[in-house]
């Protein structure tokens, strides 16, 4: 059986920090069990789990994924699916942000660094300056802008094929979906609640180890 289509937008820049700490991380926890000893190899062994832990839970893991369905919100510990048929608009302030009739949904990987094009987003928003302009040439916007307008389009094209039935598959726009309508649904991850328990678990045991 052929997988749902998607599309993932992340930011590359995170993800590559993220690794780069998690590289250095495992080195230094190699070295703390080989050489170590003591409270100090315990503490320092905790702290660098935790570290990792951190890094995938904030660089890593969050992204935008565009579905067959809708738009899955990856943040750190929660995780929101916008139906297609909830999402209204999609725009960039200082993140990527989609509009739906019950309020704005935020995407914390896809924001943006520039504080002088976050003000004029701002003004943007606020009515002060012109609204974005799907027909502009991609290559002058920012990374941001342009997966707003991928999302913007992917929402326009969605919409005119809607895909019916209640969502049974995690595979198919993640475990937020299940279930879902016309409305976005808004979870914390099984992942999240063990991967927070596992390095608080961890924390705990070498703190009373040592």
């Amino acid at each position: 059986m052929d997988r749902p289509q998607s599309t993932t937008h992340a930011s590359t820049s995170s993800r590559v920090m993220a690794l780069v700490w998690v590289v250095i991380a495992v080195l230094l926890l190699v070295d703390v069990l080989l050489r170590g000893e003591g409270r100090s190899a315990w503490v320092a062994s905790a702290v660098l789990v935790a570290s990792v832990a951190g890094v995938y839970l904030v660089w890593l893991r969050p992204r935008v994924v565009s579905t067959e369905r809708g738009l899955r919100m990856i943040n750190p510990l929660r995780e929101t699916f916008v139906p297609w048929s909830a999402v209204v608009w999609v725009d960039v302030t200082d993140v990527l942000r989609v509009h739906t009739p019950g309020g704005i949904v935020r995407s914390w990987p896809l924001r943006e660094t520039k504080r002088a094009r976050v003000r004029e987003n701002l003004r943007r928003d606020s009515g002060l300056a012109d609204a974005a302009d799907d027909d502009s040439d991609p290559a002058g916007q920012r990374p941001v802008d342009v997966v707003a307008r991928q999302l913007r389009r992917d929402a326009e094209r969605y919409k005119a094929r809607p895909l019916s039935g209640p969502i049974r598959d995690v595979g198919e726009a993640g475990p937020a979906a299940l279930g879902a309508e016309d409305a976005p649904q808004t979870m914390v991850p099984v992942e999240v609640i063990v991967v927070l328990a596992v390095t608080a678990v961890f924390f705990v045991g070498a703190l009373v180890l040592a």
